[in-house]
């Protein structure tokens, strides 16, 4: 079995030509919920990484 390049490009686009692309609607959507989950996430975690940080001054008697 050998490499072809001609039949590999060949193949590369016909798959290309089958592949369904979102519309524009459905791309801003998920663009929406990516960056919407990433603010939630960061807003999770900076709350937990003061808590932790309240916890460990408050236990090692540290900071103000």
């Amino acid at each position: 079995m050998a490499f072809s390049p001609v039949k590999f490009v060949e193949d590369v686009r016909g798959e290309a030509r089958r592949v369904t692309w979102p519309d524009r609607r459905a791309t801003l959507a998920t663009t929406g919920a990516v960056v919407a989950m990433a603010v939630f996430t960061s807003i999770f975690f900076f709350c937990v990484d003061q808590l932790i940080g309240f916890g460990v001054r408050a236990l090692f008697g540290l900071g103000g």
